[in-house]
């Protein structure tokens, strides 16, 4: 089993499946990892000339196939989310990608099956099932690598969020994006009161329009 690798970032691509391939090359050997694409922005953007990712190799149907994390809380939370039945090492990883490694440790600890299934793929009946089996692993697994989760989720309302998400998406925002968004503005109690979703629209453009 290999645990992690350390070394130099050669190029990071978005393969004909739409998955993220990170090329690392440890002592003479380039590996081929499947990577999260937050992790993939952070290689281009810091243009780190050494790394360590936290690897999970899975072999399947004579095919090995590694997987590469930024820390080891991701990795195993990415190991938790495939040992629920149904779900893949794709559908993981959009998890992973559309929440990130708090908001959805908190959406299964909580059952917040609306957030759970904002991951394109995650439906209402696999979001149950995700919850259902992981809300109390991961209930103890968070307090023993320090994943912080809040008493409730707060959110816009289910209808103010659809039409933020269709909004934004047709704007050319990604889900990753519009998440991160939705979520930063969440956070400030007199947003939370506002239903008016012009100006949710408005001041999540804002925001992102500042993080770019």
């Amino acid at each position: 089993m290999i645990s992690y690798l350390k070394g130099t970032p050669i190029e990071v691509i978005k393969n004909t499946n739409n998955r993220i391939i990170l090329i690392l090359e440890v002592n003479d050997v380039g590996y081929e990892l499947q990577i999260p694409s937050k992790l993939a922005r952070d290689i281009s953007q810091e243009k780190l000339e050494t790394i360590q990712v936290f690897t999970h190799l899975q072999i399947k149907d004579d095919q090995q196939i590694l997987y590469g994390f930024s820390t080891t809380a991701e990795r195993d939370l990415f190991r938790q989310l495939i040992s629920v039945s149904g779900i893949g090492a794709q559908s993981a990883i959009a998890l992973i990608d559309t929440l990130g490694l708090e908001e959805l440790v908190q959406a299964i600890v909580t059952a917040n099956i609306r957030i759970l299934s904002q991951t394109p793929g995650i439906g209402k009946k696999t979001a149950e099932r995700i919850a259902l089996e992981l809300k109390t692993k991961l209930s103890q697994w968070r307090k023993l690598v320090g994943v912080t989760v809040t008493s409730s989720s707060a959110m816009p309302s289910l209808e103010i969020l659809e039409d933020i998400q269709m909004t934004l998406l047709a704007l050319g925002y990604t889900d990753e994006e519009i998440n991160q968004a939705v979520s930063t503005l969440s956070q400030d109690n007199l947003m939370l009161k506002n239903t008016n979703t012009e100006e949710w629209i408005k001041e999540a453009i804002t925001w992102l329009s500042q993080g770019t």
